[in-house]
């Protein structure tokens, strides 16, 4: 049964995005419209929307690299790990805690520099994957995209992203010891 299943889905995959991308023109013609100046309408605001953005990125990481650089890093996850160590975080594992809702880049780097120090398949590496998969980058989300269409007053989007970082990264940590260890 499983293996019917896999051999359907692996069925579907071949077609997938050649049924999207044939299926969306289609269905524009069929509506009467004009796809191609659609689409490089669409493509000339997303350009425009671009460059809003980089002010703000280029402000997020300089401001993640001064905080990488000036070893504020290290003295938080020195500061947290007692705390992280009540509900089974290792501090290996807290630099990605703690840049993963500033940056998915830099967050990648923490990762892979996990993974190649402790290997891909260790309980740090799985929880590092597992916290990659399981949080956003909640401040870069505020500062590039809220500040590209000048949103001032956040409201509770900042509270609201942290928390769910952390209920995010406490069950990345309850999973991984849980299914690996």
């Amino acid at each position: 049964m499983f293996d019917t299943f896999i051999d359907f889905m692996t069925g579907v995959s071949k077609y997938a995005i050649p049924f999207i991308l044939l299926s969306i023109p289609l269905f524009g013609v069929i509506k009467k419209v004009k796809v191609y100046e659609s689409f490089t309408d669409g493509a000339k605001e997303g350009f425009q929307t671009a460059i809003r953005i980089i002010p703000f990125l280029v402000a997020m990481l300089v401001a993640i690299g001064v905080f990488r650089a000036s070893g504020a890093m290290d003295y938080l996850v020195d500061l947290a790990s007692p705390i992280t160590r009540l509900i089974g975080m290792p501090g290996e594992v807290l630099p990605m805690a703690i840049m993963r809702p500033l940056s998915g880049g830099g967050a990648n780097g923490v990762m892979t520099e996990i993974i190649n120090t402790h290997g891909a398949d260790s309980l740090y590496g799985r929880m590092v994957s597992i916290m990659q998969g399981s949080t956003e980058t909640t401040f870069y989300v505020l500062a590039v995209y809220f500040g590209s269409v000048a949103i001032k007053k956040t409201r509770h989007a900042l509270p609201v992203g942290l928390i769910a970082d952390a209920v995010g990264l406490v069950t990345a940590v309850l999973v991984a010891r849980l299914m690996f260890g």
